[in-house]
């Protein structure tokens, strides 16, 4: 899931990396700006070279003004062993609606030169470019209350009854359609989902879409925009927002604009793309010849892309899942943020950062959010694969739900397109599915479905490549009922109590020897507790009554388990449940 960041040699590195020079690393208090208050800019300086003044160049909205960032402590770097030199200024308060753009550097001791963060430029135009949006968009409140079911298109549903095709391999075209997803959104809605993402849907030669030509127009295999159109007013009519998937990094070679720029060297669009030897030789996504990348630091070039995010808001799309965002440089973001919130401010724009929180946490000023990895892993390491404890997912929890802003939201997930599907991970164990879907749904994150999960859905063989992740739906009798009924629950329930979506979390029992662990989610009107059972054995587990939160549970007028219906006794002042061997209870 996080590639190179898996082995510990390459985070060594990585981190090594990060300290030295003179580094800002979009290290910033608060994480999101907010308009008329301060705003401190971290930078640190290490290595061989010493600094006596480090500086911010600053651009708000046009206005151009420097401050000085002084030094305020020293930290000892054991693995450089050398110091790392810590230093912050306040930029000044800005009006909301500001878009500042703003470079680091630091002047060397006894020379009359610079360098730059983050990229040790020497001169000031070539220095990484920071940018920040200052506004008072609040992430959607729709979208901390989302339930949201992930639709990877041409494997979803062809519509009308119509059966799969048969492509000879699985790059090949299934045969899904927007007149499919439109059949099926009362499907959708009985799960308890209120949001729809729906996997790249623009002209594309392949299946996946992730390389598009036409970002105005719909793939044909799939349907005609105005379908497209027809599917949001449905969704609509049925509280079910729609969010695209977004694709801003790169595009196809079949692009009018590439195919233009590798014919005729004089193009305006030559410089909508990095060449390293025209016509050939150019920067690609992960240096897929197929998938160019766009230079997103040429004005024409983002602006083509803000204006056709801009199209589909005004055709009432709720929200874009932005689709590999470590590429586009946080200056395109922080215009692609006013240029979306600007048509609507209650669209929702949650980022693909696969990657670990520090790096996550310089979205916090473009995004409402971003999918949430690092759950997801500690999720399957738990109670699928069992390579973690409890006790070290809890220790993860704790820490996680603390660490970035509260209205940071972070969208979690068991599996997706991308990844090995959790039931092949779980070696078609659906107990180990069901135990990491009742964390995943009693979470206050907004939980995903990708299509399949919810009724079985695995793969053929490892993931040697990502289709392996891709099969088509089951829409007959190879559909697990009896899982689909859980997750209709769990939906049921996260839609019922709202306590999941914005409730305090608080760890109640957790027992590793005996594979046990319960946790209570409060609110003043709620109080709910969730237990685990994740041994091959019956356990039975006591909790307090009264646990000095906002709502006790002795509060409760009945106690039940309401998902799968595990005894539940009270005794004195706790209560007691019985979970048979992989199962869970939600108490409330």
């Amino acid at each position: 899931m996080f590639g190179t960041q898996r082995d510990f040699k390459n985070r060594i590195a990585e981190y090594q990396s990060s300290l030295v020079g003179i580094k800002h690393l979009h290290q910033l208090s608060p994480m999101r700006p907010k308009p008329n208050r301060p705003i401190t800019v971290h930078a640190t300086t290490s290595g061989s070279i010493a600094y006596d003044s480090v500086r911010c160049w600053m651009n708000a909205n046009g206005e151009e003004t420097t401050f000085k960032l002084t030094p305020s402590e020293s930290i000892w770097n054991r693995l450089e062993w050398r110091y790392v030199r810590h230093w912050h200024g306040e930029m000044p308060p800005q009006p909301s609606g500001t878009t500042v753009r703003y470079k680091i550097g630091g002047r060397v001791l006894d020379a009359n030169n610079w360098i730059f963060a983050d990229n040790q430029a020497r001169v000031l135009s070539d220095a990484t470019a920071f940018a920040i949006s200052v506004d008072d968009y609040d992430a959607p409140t729709w979208a901390r209350d989302a339930v949201i079911y992930h639709i990877f298109l041409d494997r979803f549903y062809p519509g009308d009854g119509v059966p799969w095709k048969k492509p000879t391999n699985l790059s090949g075209f299934f045969g899904g359609t927007l007149r499919g997803a439109i059949q099926k959104l009362d499907y959708i809605q009985s799960l308890g989902c209120n949001a729809v993402w729906l996997s790249p849907l623009f002209a594309s030669p392949t299946h996946h879409g992730y390389d598009a030509t036409d970002y105005y127009t719909v793939e044909p295999r799939f349907g005609t925009n105005a379908e497209l159109i027809a599917l949001i007013e449905k969704a609509h009519q049925r509280g079910i927002r729609v969010i695209l998937d977004f694709v801003a990094n790169h595009w196809s070679n079949y692009h009018p604009t590439f195919q233009a720029a590798q014919r005729d060297p004089n193009s305006e669009y030559r410089r909508w793309y990095t060449w390293q030897r025209w016509p050939d030789e150019y920067t690609s996504f992960f240096g897929v010849k197929g998938m160019p990348q766009l230079n997103l630091k040429h004005k024409p070039a983002s602006d083509y892309l803000l204006e056709c995010a801009q199209h589909w808001l005004r055709k009432g799309v709720d929200g874009y899942r932005l689709d590999y965002a470590p590429g586009p440089p946080h200056t395109f973001w922080a215009d692609f943020r006013q240029a979306c919130k600007t048509v609507n401010p209650d669209a929702f724009l949650f980022g693909e950062v696969v990657s670990h929180s520090e790096a996550i946490a310089s979205y916090v000023p473009h995004f409402d959010g971003c999918l949430d990895f690092l759950l997801a892993d500690a999720l399957r390491e738990t109670f699928v694969l069992e390579t973690s404890t409890l006790l070290e997912f809890e220790a993860f929890l704790a820490a996680h739900e603390t660490y970035f802003p509260k209205d940071f939201s972070l969208p979690a997930f068991l599996d997706n397109h991308d990844m090995t599907r959790i039931l092949y991970l779980a070696e078609e164990d659906k107990a180990k599915v069901r135990l990491a879907a009742l964390v995943l749904f009693t979470l206050p994150a907004p939980p995903i479905i990708y299509n399949g999960t919810e009724i079985g859905v695995s793969q053929r063989n490892p993931l040697g490549r990502f289709e392996e992740a891709r099969l088509p739906m089951s829409w007959g009798d190879e559909a697990d009922g009896d899982l689909l009924g859980y997750f209709r629950r769990l939906g049921a329930l996260r839609k019922q109590f709202s306590v999941l979506a914005s409730g305090l979390r608080k760890i109640v029992h957790l027992n590793v020897q005996k594979g046990t662990y319960a946790y209570l989610r409060t609110s003043e009107t709620d109080a709910i507790l969730i237990a685990l059972n994740t041994s091959r054995c019956s356990q039975t587990i006591n909790v307090p009554i009264s646990l000095g939160q906002h709502r006790d549970l002795e509060t409760a007028p009945t106690l039940g388990d309401r998902l799968n219906g595990n005894p539940v006794t009270v005794l004195g002042n706790s209560i007691s449940v019985s979970l048979s061997a992989q199962s869970g209870a939600f108490i409330a």
